[in-house]
């Protein structure tokens, strides 16, 4: 009897722990990302310096929990207590577009990609943005380089990731504006920078092409990434928002849900 009273118990908490990762599994404790209703005009420079950033919530990236696990111990030692250099991110939107506010300290800025709709993640310091609509296979990936530079791609699904049909050489998002600035120089790698920061403007109106609504009151999912080179590290950093168990931008699962709110 007691034997059988132990066994009901035993799969009584394996269930609990099955429903509890499903619940995680299925988005359904994503972390909130708030972008913050602005009625004014934003001045697209790249600086950040309009009061209206810094009265929205700014969130940190990291390292995802496992992303150093098989790494030489030297690269587990160097980022033992996190990213090297810190990383933020900010939003913002209006009738028109979501504005996202990159902010990098960033001791020596690099960035060797001249044109735009590059693989840019490869060439130097960027930061990405991807937006998806909760309910809807599709999702945009999007760029801006300290130059200034921009890339958009558009996936019809995770599974159509990498084919040449998704990684166009036109912009995927022709009204997606950017702006960027930095203190110091780029790609002199013998001086010292402080940081760079830049803006994004998504138009609301074009993400909702493949036929999902961009408001408020329609679920839609956000991550954030950042690629950090320089003399100055060790080794290449790679953060993002939010956290990840293992380094997968590409992990929907993953992604925050965003809050607009007015």
């Amino acid at each position: 009897m007691n034997l059988h009273k132990i066994s009901i118990s035993a799969g009584t908490i394996a269930l609990i722990l099955l429903l509890n990762a499903c619940s995680t599994w299925c988005g359904q404790d994503r972390p909130e990302v708030t972008a913050t209703y602005v009625a004014g005009k934003v001045t697209l420079d790249g600086k950040l310096d309009e009061p209206a950033w810094y009265k929205t919530p700014a969130y940190s990236l990291t390292h995802a929990r496992k992303q150093f696990r098989n790494s030489i111990p030297p690269a587990q030692k160097y980022f033992s207590k996190g990213v090297i250099e810190e990383g933020k991110v900010r939003l913002l939107w209006n009738e028109k577009y979501l504005f996202v506010g990159f902010e990098f300290t960033d001791a020596d800025v690099i960035a060797e990609g001249e044109t735009d709709q590059l693989h840019h993640y490869s060439l130097g310091d960027v930061a990405e943005l991807f937006l998806k609509p909760e309910n809807q296979t599709w999702y945009w990936e999007c760029y801006v380089t300290p130059k200034g530079k921009k890339t958009a791609w558009f996936f019809p699904s995770r599974g159509m990731m990498g084919l040449p049909s998704s990684l166009s050489k036109t912009i995927a998002l022709k009204g997606l504006k950017v702006a960027a600035y930095t203190k110091g120089s780029v790609n002199n790698p013998w001086d010292q920078d402080r940081k760079w920061t830049a803006e994004m403007a998504i138009p609301r109106e074009e993400v909702e092409h493949a036929g999902e609504k961009f408001a408020p009151e329609v679920p839609w999912l956000i991550f954030f990434g950042r690629y950090n080179y320089g003399r100055n590290l060790q080794w290449r950093d790679i953060s993002a928002y939010p956290e990840q168990e293992r380094l997968d931008f590409h992990t929907h699962e993953d992604y925050a849900r965003l809050k607009m709110v007015k």
